[in-house]
Protein backbone atom coordinates (compact mmCIF):
# COMPACT_ATOMS: atom_id res chain seq x y z
CA UNK A 1 0.00 0.00 0.00
CA UNK A 2 1.34 3.46 -1.13
CA UNK A 3 1.14 6.53 1.77
CA UNK A 4 0.17 9.61 0.24
CA UNK A 5 1.12 11.85 3.07
CA UNK A 6 0.08 15.78 2.33
CA UNK A 7 -0.64 16.92 5.91
CA UNK A 8 0.25 20.63 5.59
CA UNK A 9 -0.17 20.70 1.97
CA UNK A 10 -2.30 23.59 0.55
CA UNK A 11 -5.22 23.04 -2.46
CA UNK A 12 -4.32 21.76 -4.73
CA UNK A 13 -1.26 19.79 -3.83
CA UNK A 14 -3.19 16.89 -1.62
CA UNK A 15 -5.08 16.08 -4.64
CA UNK A 16 -2.22 16.38 -7.33
CA UNK A 17 -0.47 13.83 -4.79
CA UNK A 18 -3.05 11.45 -5.07
CA UNK A 19 -3.58 11.62 -8.30
CA UNK A 20 0.32 10.99 -8.82
CA UNK A 21 -0.08 7.87 -6.89
CA UNK A 22 -2.97 6.65 -8.78
CA UNK A 23 -1.02 7.28 -12.45
CA UNK A 24 2.04 5.28 -10.68
CA UNK A 25 -1.19 2.09 -11.18
CA UNK A 26 -1.33 2.48 -7.09
CA UNK A 27 -4.53 0.18 -6.65
CA UNK A 28 -4.63 0.68 -2.19
CA UNK A 29 -3.15 3.49 -0.84
CA UNK A 30 -3.50 5.67 2.22
CA UNK A 31 -3.72 9.16 2.36
CA UNK A 32 -3.02 11.60 4.54
CA UNK A 33 -4.03 15.34 5.08
CA UNK A 34 -5.44 17.50 7.73
CA UNK A 35 -8.58 19.33 7.18
CA UNK A 36 -12.10 18.20 6.13
CA UNK A 37 -11.99 20.33 2.39
CA UNK A 38 -8.99 18.00 1.76
CA UNK A 39 -10.95 15.11 2.56
CA UNK A 40 -13.64 15.64 0.24
CA UNK A 41 -11.87 16.91 -2.45
CA UNK A 42 -9.10 13.54 -2.23
CA UNK A 43 -12.25 11.47 -1.83
CA UNK A 44 -14.49 13.15 -4.49
CA UNK A 45 -11.00 12.61 -6.63
CA UNK A 46 -10.33 8.86 -5.64
CA UNK A 47 -14.23 7.55 -5.83
CA UNK A 48 -14.61 8.82 -9.43
CA UNK A 49 -11.13 6.76 -10.34
CA UNK A 50 -13.34 3.85 -9.21
CA UNK A 51 -11.97 3.46 -5.08
CA UNK A 52 -13.99 2.66 -2.69
CA UNK A 53 -12.57 5.03 0.49
CA UNK A 54 -13.19 5.29 4.20
CA UNK A 55 -11.49 7.52 6.61
CA UNK A 56 -10.95 8.58 9.66
CA UNK A 57 -9.80 11.14 11.88
CA UNK A 58 -7.05 11.49 14.88
CA UNK A 59 -6.24 14.95 16.40
CA UNK A 60 -7.26 16.85 13.53
CA UNK A 61 -5.92 14.57 10.81
CA UNK A 62 -7.47 12.46 8.75
CA UNK A 63 -6.44 9.09 7.07
CA UNK A 64 -8.07 8.08 3.75
CA UNK A 65 -8.13 4.69 3.03
CA UNK A 66 -8.75 3.55 -0.49
CA UNK A 67 -8.73 0.02 -2.49
CA UNK A 68 -10.15 -0.57 -6.03
CA UNK A 69 -10.93 -3.85 -7.88
CA UNK A 70 -8.66 -5.46 -10.62
CA UNK A 71 -11.11 -4.16 -13.16
CA UNK A 72 -10.42 -0.60 -12.41
CA UNK A 73 -7.37 -0.97 -11.26
CA UNK A 74 -6.09 -2.30 -14.74
CA UNK A 75 -8.12 0.35 -16.46
CA UNK A 76 -6.76 3.25 -13.74
CA UNK A 77 -3.14 1.77 -14.38
CA UNK A 78 -3.26 3.06 -17.94
CA UNK A 79 -4.84 6.41 -17.79
CA UNK A 80 -6.24 8.49 -15.27
CA UNK A 81 -9.77 9.40 -16.10
CA UNK A 82 -10.21 12.80 -17.00
CA UNK A 83 -12.98 14.89 -14.40
CA UNK A 84 -12.66 17.57 -16.29
CA UNK A 85 -16.36 18.38 -18.71
CA UNK A 86 -15.60 18.08 -22.11
CA UNK A 87 -17.47 20.11 -24.78
CA UNK A 88 -19.98 18.27 -27.11
CA UNK A 89 -19.81 19.62 -30.66
CA UNK A 90 -20.16 23.23 -30.41
CA UNK A 91 -17.36 24.38 -27.09
CA UNK A 92 -19.67 25.14 -24.34
CA UNK A 93 -18.63 28.10 -22.27
CA UNK A 94 -17.12 27.65 -18.75
CA UNK A 95 -17.92 30.99 -15.86
CA UNK A 96 -15.08 32.05 -13.71
CA UNK A 97 -16.74 34.46 -11.30
CA UNK A 98 -14.60 35.75 -8.14
CA UNK A 99 -16.28 38.44 -6.89
CA UNK A 100 -20.13 38.80 -5.19
CA UNK A 101 -21.27 41.54 -7.49
CA UNK A 102 -21.16 42.30 -10.86
CA UNK A 103 -18.59 45.43 -11.20
CA UNK A 104 -17.41 47.13 -8.33
CA UNK A 105 -18.04 50.69 -7.81
CA UNK A 106 -21.84 50.24 -6.76
CA UNK A 107 -21.97 47.59 -4.45
CA UNK A 108 -25.89 47.25 -4.36
CA UNK A 109 -26.35 47.43 -8.40
CA UNK A 110 -23.70 44.97 -8.33
CA UNK A 111 -25.56 42.49 -6.43
CA UNK A 112 -28.63 43.24 -8.69
CA UNK A 113 -26.56 42.87 -11.76
CA UNK A 114 -25.17 39.61 -10.37
CA UNK A 115 -28.06 37.86 -9.52
CA UNK A 116 -29.78 39.19 -13.04
CA UNK A 117 -26.72 37.53 -14.81
CA UNK A 118 -26.98 34.10 -13.12
CA UNK A 119 -30.94 33.90 -13.10
CA UNK A 120 -30.17 34.79 -17.52
CA UNK A 121 -27.57 32.32 -17.64
CA UNK A 122 -29.95 29.72 -15.87
CA UNK A 123 -32.95 30.18 -18.73
CA UNK A 124 -30.68 30.14 -21.87
CA UNK A 125 -30.87 27.25 -23.78
CA UNK A 126 -27.26 25.58 -23.69
CA UNK A 127 -26.08 26.81 -20.32
CA UNK A 128 -22.47 26.77 -19.19
CA UNK A 129 -20.34 23.67 -19.09
CA UNK A 130 -19.11 24.81 -15.49
CA UNK A 131 -19.15 27.49 -13.35
CA UNK A 132 -16.10 28.38 -10.63
CA UNK A 133 -16.74 30.61 -8.21
CA UNK A 134 -13.72 31.56 -6.50
CA UNK A 135 -12.93 34.13 -3.90
CA UNK A 136 -15.84 36.42 -2.54
CA UNK A 137 -18.08 34.50 -5.76
CA UNK A 138 -17.82 31.40 -3.08
CA UNK A 139 -20.71 33.57 -1.30
CA UNK A 140 -22.90 33.37 -4.26
CA UNK A 141 -23.60 29.87 -3.45
CA UNK A 142 -24.43 30.46 0.45
CA UNK A 143 -27.70 28.49 0.93
CA UNK A 144 -29.24 32.26 2.40
CA UNK A 145 -27.97 34.38 -0.43
CA UNK A 146 -30.69 35.70 -2.75
CA UNK A 147 -28.25 33.78 -5.95
CA UNK A 148 -28.50 30.13 -4.51
CA UNK A 149 -31.81 29.46 -6.29
CA UNK A 150 -30.72 30.77 -9.56
CA UNK A 151 -27.24 28.33 -9.05
CA UNK A 152 -29.29 25.35 -8.33
CA UNK A 153 -31.50 26.16 -11.18
CA UNK A 154 -28.12 26.11 -13.74
CA UNK A 155 -26.96 22.97 -11.55
CA UNK A 156 -30.14 21.47 -12.46
CA UNK A 157 -29.94 22.53 -16.09
CA UNK A 158 -26.27 20.74 -16.30
CA UNK A 159 -23.87 23.12 -15.57
CA UNK A 160 -20.72 22.17 -13.01
CA UNK A 161 -20.64 24.38 -9.96
CA UNK A 162 -17.25 23.90 -8.36
CA UNK A 163 -17.00 25.92 -5.37
CA UNK A 164 -13.37 26.70 -4.12
CA UNK A 165 -12.50 25.02 -1.42
CA UNK A 166 -9.64 27.31 -0.06
CA UNK A 167 -11.92 30.79 -0.23
CA UNK A 168 -14.45 28.54 1.57
CA UNK A 169 -11.95 27.65 4.31
CA UNK A 170 -10.93 31.38 4.35
CA UNK A 171 -14.27 31.99 4.75
CA UNK A 172 -15.05 30.23 8.09
CA UNK A 173 -18.37 28.98 5.55
CA UNK A 174 -17.77 25.76 4.69
CA UNK A 175 -21.12 24.39 6.25
CA UNK A 176 -22.87 26.93 4.60
CA UNK A 177 -23.00 26.46 0.96
CA UNK A 178 -26.22 25.43 -0.40
CA UNK A 179 -24.89 24.42 -3.54
CA UNK A 180 -22.33 23.14 -6.05
CA UNK A 181 -19.30 21.01 -5.28
CA UNK A 182 -16.52 22.24 -2.92
CA UNK A 183 -13.46 22.27 -5.05
CA UNK A 184 -9.98 22.78 -5.48
CA UNK A 185 -7.77 24.79 -7.69
CA UNK A 186 -6.70 21.67 -10.03
CA UNK A 187 -10.39 20.36 -10.73
CA UNK A 188 -11.23 24.22 -11.28
CA UNK A 189 -8.33 24.82 -13.85
CA UNK A 190 -8.88 21.39 -15.37
CA UNK A 191 -12.78 22.50 -15.85
CA UNK A 192 -12.35 25.96 -17.57
CA UNK A 193 -9.30 24.50 -19.55
CA UNK A 194 -11.88 21.66 -20.91
CA UNK A 195 -14.67 23.93 -21.70
CA UNK A 196 -13.24 25.63 -24.49
CA UNK A 197 -14.21 29.27 -23.77
CA UNK A 198 -14.38 30.76 -20.50
CA UNK A 199 -15.77 34.02 -19.42
CA UNK A 200 -14.36 35.84 -16.49
CA UNK A 201 -16.39 38.14 -14.27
Amino acid sequence: MITVNAVGKACPEPVIMTRAAVEKGAAELEVLVDNAVAVSNVTRFLEGQGFRVQHRENGGEFKLTARRDGAAASAGSAAVADSAPRPQGKARLAVLIAGKTLGREDKELGEVLIKGFLGTLSKLETPPAVLALMNEGVKLALSDASTCDHLKDLESAGTKILVCGTCVNHFGIVDSVGVGVISNMLEIVEALNGSGRILSL
